[in-house]
């Protein structure tokens, strides 16, 4: 968890963010109330997004240096920021759960996402913006760079995951999901697409 590397990569990118992001953030958190658990918080981006029907945000970013600057970020809630991963929490629940870019990058996704599932209230929901993996050409360029440079780079990221299956292969119901590029066909990067959904705790 302590990646200094990605941790100055990460701050600078999300820094600059282009506004096309910004809004599928804003997309993602809409509606939300009540107590929500954000995992892999990074420098906070989030926060300020959040409505003021939120209550509390518990946080989690377990890289230390990431952390420091998501306690600083601006928030219209309160946010409690803990520097420890999901598998590491203790009980407790929630009435939504927020991923944002992050399901792509923890080792276990199956084991995450079961934890997310016991940490909600039946009906909560999981919130979710990821990369997830695409076919033709640019799901070879996606597979390649997985195998290669690419998780060591940026912070064990994984473009070719099935996301949405692993959600659903959970119990969570998927719904309201749709995917949106994020990046000009031609621009040849691995993360070219994201998923963004809604998927409920029965």
């Amino acid at each position: 968890m302590d990646n200094p590397f990605f941790a100055r990569l990460w701050t600078a990118i999300s820094a600059h963010e282009p506004e096309s992001i910004t809004r599928l953030r804003r997309e993602n958190l809409a509606g939300l109330s009540g107590r929500v658990l954000e995992v892999g918080a990074g420098t906070g981006t989030n926060f300020a997004l959040y409505p003021p029907t939120v209550t509390e945000v518990v946080a989690l970013e377990p890289e230390p240096r990431l952390a420091a600057v998501a306690r600083t970020a601006a928030a219209s809630v309160p946010v409690d920021v803990r520097e420890q991963t999901i598998e590491e929490m203790g009980p407790e629940t929630f009435d939504a759960v927020v991923c944002s870019l992050v399901l792509c990058s923890v080792d276990s996704p199956e084991d995450v996402l079961r934890q997310l599932f016991s940490q909600l209230r039946p009906g909560g929901e999981l919130r979710y913006l990821e990369h997830v993996a695409v076919t033709g050409p640019r799901g070879a360029l996606q597979r390649a760079a997985d195998a290669t440079v690419w998780p060591r780079i940026l912070g064990n990221c994984h473009t070719h995951r099935d996301t949405e299956l692993t959600i659903r292969a959970t119990g969570f119901a998927v719904r309201n999901a749709r995917r949106e590029a994020m990046l000009p066909a031609w621009v040849p990067l691995p993360t070219s697409e994201v998923a963004l959904g809604r998927a409920c705790r029965p």
